[in-house]
């Protein structure tokens, strides 16, 4: 029992691993130059996100567009910018669900972000 408490701890690591160097790439990419647009969310597993401070989805698979700025999204929202240039991960609740997610802020002011419900 003891092996497998060790190795679903390891996978998880693992896979925080991939989600912070998937949203560490793509910041940088955008601090290089790429265009946020050019980013398609469905390339990543889980998938990513960018926003804007204010709370618009600028990438997203079924949010873009829209606002997280409002009461609806507001849980979601509030932890999201917390978002650093360093990155940071920030836990919420949504959909009655634990979410773990990490995100960073580009020298633009962009919040990228991937995350996994835990």
């Amino acid at each position: 029992m003891l092996i497998g408490i060790c190795l679903s701890t390891g996978a998880m690591a693992a896979d925080e691993g991939a989600i912070k160097g998937h949203v560490d790439t793509i910041a940088a990419g955008i601090d290089g130059g790429k265009a946020p647009t050019d980013i398609k969310p469905g390339d990543y597993d889980p998938y990513v996100f960018i926003m804007e401070k204010g709370g618009t989805m600028v990438v997203h698979p079924s949010k873009q567009g829209q606002s997280l700025n409002t009461s609806e999204f507001k849980p979601v929202y509030d932890a999201l910018v917390q978002s650093t240039s360093d990155g940071v991960w920030v836990e919420y609740q949504w959909a009655g669900a634990e979410k773990k997610t990490y995100v960073r802020t580009t020298a633009g002011g962009l919040i990228v972000g991937s995350g996994y419900t835990k």
